[in-house]
């Protein structure tokens, strides 16, 4: 084949690669179909294109695997009640609280794991987390949308969603307020909406439920996030099983190891009574959580230091939520993307989601809490517009290449037809062992003509506005951890990429990174 056939090249310099599976088509059927596997679960069959598992293959992220459960707990101590009555340090990691530590080792393990061993789990975190979790089951269920497709898989599967994902996220926040002390329901002095509590009340709403405390996420987090540790760990266990003997599809199987397993998961699309798992956990409860927790904890902050508004922490928080209704407005995005379609669902991404994710993406904002920013409105208001600008643009590449999509490659980019690559592929179906070779189209145009991930770039922009946002200069390098860890698993989730894509498509792969040499940043890596 012509590189004129295989390209579709135009005015436009530079290239970026549709790293994420496109929207694919048939082309033909190989003439001679390969015999089949004496396993539907055949291991290479249901990989998906990724045959070296998850992060695990990654020595620094496997150890971080390793004592995450630990280091999650001791986070949540950190940014707790408990912190300021004791010398930890927080606010001084590296001048104080290290020199303590290499000074008596012995107390600062024994501290460390006294401190880490108090957080434990309580009847009313557990609540909390139940009643979450139902509440996003309970919408998952009923809200409408249209049936969306994801990309096929190595074995020929079609996961199909129901696009509810932007309902779900202003439903869920409009009950959490009304729910709240700040509600209808609420004491008069603490309701915003009094007329509406008015109406409520003649009409009996009031007296079906107490209102809980707007700061409950703070209140309870502690509590709630051991009590998700250690369902995280057992679910985890569940999901393992599942895709050993009772596979919800043929991406599934056994690595041969155990533990990899249990890390990197034996099932790529897990589902329960129709429900979804992997999108349930990592978007319905982990990106809701996420987007409620900072307006809670701004809130807790609030009453706690005499009614006084810590911008940082507003802005913050106001920043991270609408980061987030733009995550619900491009969820059919990210259910194309390596998380969903590569990584199985095991301990890396489902306890990642229920665990992890609120311990650590919300670090900087609980943070705050006890130990305010001092940044002025101007200050903070400068960081946020920073922030808003790198959420925006995020928006901008990812809507680019969706539209891409959805029109073929019919559209314009940045005002002139784009150029792409058609890339072929080959799919197995693992019991018939036909084989039937398709095709995608790779994107070489706008933002990614710039660099293969570059709305990677764009996320972490807002990232570390929002750890700036917490004022590491006062507060020290720990409300940076957000912000660190999230550049470490971008970097290592653009390598994954590039990996699944060769092994995916191969030569023309090959071709597309030499028009486009750049991940994340262009000229720099």
């Amino acid at each position: 084949m012509s590189s004129q056939n295989r390209y579709n090249l135009r005015k436009r310099t530079g290239g970026a690669v549709d790293s994420d599976a496109a929207p694919s088509e048939p082309v033909v059927d190989a003439a001679s179909p390969k015999k089949a596997d004496s396993s539907s679960t055949d291991y290479k069959s249901g990989t998906n294109w990724v045959h070296a598992g998850g992060i695990e293959a990654n020595p620094y992220l496997f150890v971080l695997l390793v004592v995450s459960p630990f280091l999650s707990l001791l986070l949540a101590y950190a940014t707790g009640g408990d912190i300021i009555n004791n010398d930890w340090r927080v606010t001084y990691p590296l001048t104080e609280m290290l020199p303590a530590c290499t000074s008596d080792v012995s107390a600062c393990i024994s501290n460390t794991l006294s401190a880490g061993m108090s957080v434990v789990p309580t009847m009313e975190g557990a609540k909390f987390v139940i009643t979450f979790m139902t509440v996003a089951l309970v919408l998952e269920r009923f809200l409408p949308g249209k049936i969306e497709v994801g990309p096929e898989t190595a074995t020929g599967h079609v996961p199909r969603y129901v696009d509810n994902g932007v309902a779900h996220c202003f439903v869920y926040s409009v009950l959490f307020f009304l729910g709240s002390n700040l509600g209808p329901c609420g004491e008069s002095s603490e309701k915003l909406l009094p007329a509406l509590g008015d109406v409520f009340e003649k009409v009996g709403v009031c007296e079906l439920y107490t209102p809980y405390n707007f700061g409950i996420m703070y209140d309870v987090f502690e509590s709630s996030l051991s009590f998700l540790n250690i369902f995280g760990i057992f679910f985890c266990m569940f999901l393992t099983f599942k895709g050993l003997c009772f596979p919800s599809t043929q991406d599934s199987g056994s690595s041969g190891s155990w533990v990899k397993d249990y890390l990197w998961g034996t099932e790529l699309y897990p589902r329960v009574f129709g429900l979804d798992l992997k999108r349930f956990i990592n978007c319905r409860f982990s990106m809701t959580y996420w987007q409620l927790a900072g307006f809670s904890f701004c809130y807790r902050s609030y009453v706690l230091h005499g009614n006084v508004m810590d911008w940082g922490l507003f802005f913050s928080a106001l920043s991270q939520y609408l980061y987030l209704v733009k995550f619900f407005f491009w969820e059919m995005g990210y259910m194309r993307s390596i998380d969903i379609i590569v990584d199985r669902a095991g301990y890396e991404i489902q306890w990642g989601c229920l665990v992890w994710v609120p311990a650590v993406y919300t670090f900087h904002s609980r943070f705050l809490v006890q130990h305010p920013s001092g940044l002025s409105y101007a200050a903070a208001l400068a960081l946020f517009v920073l922030s808003m600008a790198g959420v925006a643009l995020n928006y901008a590449a990812d809507r680019e290449r969706d539209v891409f999509r959805a029109t073929k490659g019919q559209c314009k980019v940045w005002g002139s037809k784009p150029r792409y690559i058609t890339a072929k592929y080959t799919i197995v179906d693992p019991k018939t062992g036909k084989a039937t070779q398709k095709t995608s189209l790779l994107l070489a145009s706008g933002f990614w003509g710039m660099a293969r991930h570059f709305q990677y770039f764009f996320e972490l922009t807002a990232a570390y506005s929002w750890c700036f946002l917490a004022n590491p200069m006062e507060n020290g390098v720990l409300v940076m951890f957000y912000a660190f860890f999230l550049t470490g698993l971008l970097v290592d989730r653009s390598k994954r990429d590039t990996e699944k894509c060769q092994l995916k498509y191969g030569k023309y792969y090959d071709e597309y990174c030499e028009l486009v040499p750049y991940k994340i940043v262009p000229g720099i890596y």
